[in-house]
This record gives structure tokens, sequence and C-alpha cells, in this order.
């Protein structure tokens, strides 16, 4: 247990700050994931034929591929992209992405692409006479959707929505390829120095589930508030 303690003979410093890392790297990911996967529904269900297609494209080759490969094809393939887009503007040199936005981005673009079917799922569920009744009223389609429609899928989304924040939880520990310093990277980086694989892949799995207890709490306290008003 000593190679837990706090401070230079212990690496329990640098596993509560890797923690910390990968809660900021979720929670990052996932409002990123959120705000995209809303955006994506939206224009699923009302744009033009060629975004429709456009959207279900990426829906579906995101989620058909596993999700270390979009790490690998962001992380190795995005710094040349913008290198590339760069040079066009006179600029000479390599850009180097930080790990933590390929992180936030990569997990980001892989929970919109699940988010965005969740959502367009529960906005479809919301009974057309919740629209045909604000029409009544005289609301604009963007006052229906943003005080009527909105409103209802995302109740009805929640407990789908919590799943995918646990998927997000998770698959941060995939990041670690880049070199990004979160609970798998420094769990290995210990175990390597120290030779005790088992206790620190353990400590490991400790924190990831205490990270998804927490977030199951969390998430009931959030449908509960949510369903308070429904008739039981």
């Amino acid at each position: 247990m000593e190679l837990l303690y706090w401070g230079n003979n212990g690496w329990g410093d640098e596993i509560f700050f890797a923690s910390l890392v990968t809660i900021a790297l979720a929670v990052c990911s996932y409002a990123l994931g959120l705000i995209l996967g809303l955006y994506i529904a939206m224009g699923k269900l009302y744009s033009n034929k060629i975004v429709k297609i456009s959207l279900d494209g990426y829906t579906t080759v995101v989620r058909g591929i596993p999700e270390l490969l979009v790490i690998y094809l962001l992380f190795f393939g995005g710094e040349n992209i913008i290198t590339q887009i760069a040079s066009v503007f006179g600029y000479d040199g390599f850009i180097n992405l930080p790990p933590f936005l390929i992180g936030v981005l990569a997990i980001g673009f892989i929970s919109a692409s699940y988010s965005a079917e969740v959502f367009r799922g529960s906005i479809k569920s919301v009974h057309k006479g919740q629209m045909e009744a604000g029409l009544s009223l005289c609301l604009s389609k963007d006052k229906i959707f943003d005080k009527i429609t909105l409103p209802q899928a995302i109740r009805i989304a929640i407990p789908s929505l919590g799943n995918i924040w646990q998927l997000t939880l998770k698959d941060t520990a995939l990041i670690s390829v880049t070199g990004l310093a979160e609970i798998m990277r420094i769990s290995r980086v210990a175990t390597n120095s120290e030779r005790e694989p088992f206790m620190f892949f353990i400590v490991a799995a400790c924190i990831f589930l205490f990270l998804t207890s927490v977030s199951t709490k969390i998430q009931k306290i959030i449908e509960k508030k949510y369903n308070r008003s429904m008739v039981r």
C-alpha cells in the first residue's frame, strides 16, 4: 500500500490528478456530444434530403467502427489535415494538437453519433398533438420546438443519455494511446515502474466503478426531477 501514498514515494497524487483529468475529459466530451447530437438529430428530422443522407452517413460510420479506430484516425490524421489547411494560408510548420483536445474531439464525436439517435427518437416520440396545440396558439415552429417539443423529448431521453454518459466515461480509458495522463495511462506507467500490474489496475477499476456509481445516483435524481410532473 505504500505505493499508493501521496508524495515522492507513492503514486497517490499522480492517480488523483489523473482521475481529475479523466473526469474533465468525460464532461467536455459528453457536453460536445450532446450539443452536436441535438443538432444532428434536428438535421435528420427537419433538413433537406442531402443533409439527412450526410448525417445518416456520419452516425452510421462512427457507430459502425471501433472507438479506438476513431481516436487513431483523429490522432494521426487530424494534425495532418489542420497542417495542410494552415499551409494554404502560408504557415509552413507542423501543428501539434494537445492530447486533451484530441480526446475531447474523438470521444465527443463518438458520443454525438449515439446522442443524435437518442434525441431523434425522443423528438419523434412526442405526440404530434402537442405541436398542433402550439400552432393553435399561434406559436412559431421554433417556439414550439423550444418550449414544447424539446423539454418533453429531454425527459424521454434522460435514461438513454445516462447510458451514453457511462459509455463516454469509460471510453476515456482509450485516450491513453495519445499519451494523455488520465487514469489508465498513469496506471500503466506505475505498473511498468513498480511491476505491480494487479494492484494498480485494481485501483483504476475501483475509481471507474466509483465514478459510474455516483453517476447512476445523479441520473436517478435527474430522472425524478423531470418526472415529478407526470401523473402516476
